[in-house]
């Protein structure tokens, strides 16, 4: 007799995207950071950032990365968030995060960023999670440095003119990396 193990009703599951995966990916990242969809949650770009976030090209790249996971979060079989995890040496990268707008200020966020900080350290062994922010979203950090994350004052530039990256609204914006030792 064998038995199977469902996950209880609202309990969160983790597992790494596929193919399949690629369109509800990027239709939950692009809800997450851009249009008017964004607004219901508090993570919004809609302000500074206009035009896609992602595509399926990129996605898919991810998803196909060496050295590189993509994780699915699925509540009761539905696409409640993703991130992406990078393995680079001594520290993983940690992007491509997005949680459904109606589920951001629910614990959804951080029981993600709990795992991934997890997985990074058992697969790899790295001692640092990195990641990079757009310097002017001050809630969003600060909200990274309560779990952790500190700012380095350590900038690159936005790609201005890159549409791939969105279509930006204000002239000062900028990546900050912020990392966490694990």
């Amino acid at each position: 007799m064998s038995t199977t193990t469902r996950p209880a009703p609202g309990e969160l599951v983790f597992r790494d995207a596929d193919e399949r995966d690629v369109p509800a990916l990027v239709a939950l990242v692009e809800s997450a950071y851009r249009g008017d969809a964004s607004r219901a949650g508090w993570t919004t770009e809609a302000d500074i950032l206009q035009g896609q976030r992602t595509d399926p090209e990129g996605v898919l790249a991810v998803i196909n990365a060496p050295g590189g996971r993509l994780l699915v979060v699925e509540r009761d079989g539905v696409l409640v968030a993703c991130c992406q995890l990078e393995h680079r040496g001594d520290f993983a990268y940690f992007g491509m995060f997005a949680v459904r707008p109606g589920t951001q200020g629910g614990g959804v966020g951080k029981a993600v960023m709990a795992e991934a900080e997890r997985v990074a350290k058992e697969t790899w062994g790295v001692t640092e999670m990195h990641m990079t922010v757009i310097s002017v979203r001050d809630e969003l950090v600060a909200w990274y440095e309560r779990r952790g994350y500190r700012r380095t004052g350590r900038m690159t530039p936005f790609p201005y003119g890159d549409e791939r990256f969105g279509v930006p609204q204000r002239d000062d914006l900028e990546f900050e990396l912020l990392l966490k030792v694990l």
